[in-house]
């Protein structure tokens, strides 16, 4: 399918590469289908928010605004070290949220 307008195109652009050949032909698999888009969709969400919110916390743990790990670490190395962990937390989530997909 080459046109006149092939050499404009970017390199390794393929729009239908990920189309599927098949169309849905039932409810049930429909149904499926959208239920999988609506439970990776609100995966994606929540592990958005939750990393924004981590990130809030530490821009504010940087600037010295807040000590909200102060009942877990004393030391300010060890409040960056809980920051750490929980962001090392929110990594493996993700990860473990993209498994099978």
């Amino acid at each position: 399918m080459a046109d006149d307008k092939d050499d404009e195109r970017p390199l390794h652009s393929d729009p239908d590469e990920g189309a599927i050949d098949e169309p849905t032909t039932s409810n049930a698999q429909e149904a499926d289908e959208a239920a999988w888009m609506m439970k990776e969709g609100i995966t994606v969400g929540l592990i958005a928010i939750g990393a924004m919110i981590l990130l809030g916390l530490g821009l504010l743990q940087g600037s010295g605004l807040v000590d909200f790990f102060a009942p877990i670490a004393d030391s300010g190395f060890g409040q960056w070290i809980a920051l750490g962990v929980l962001a090392l937390a929110a990594i493996a989530l993700f990860a473990w949220s993209r498994v099978g997909v």
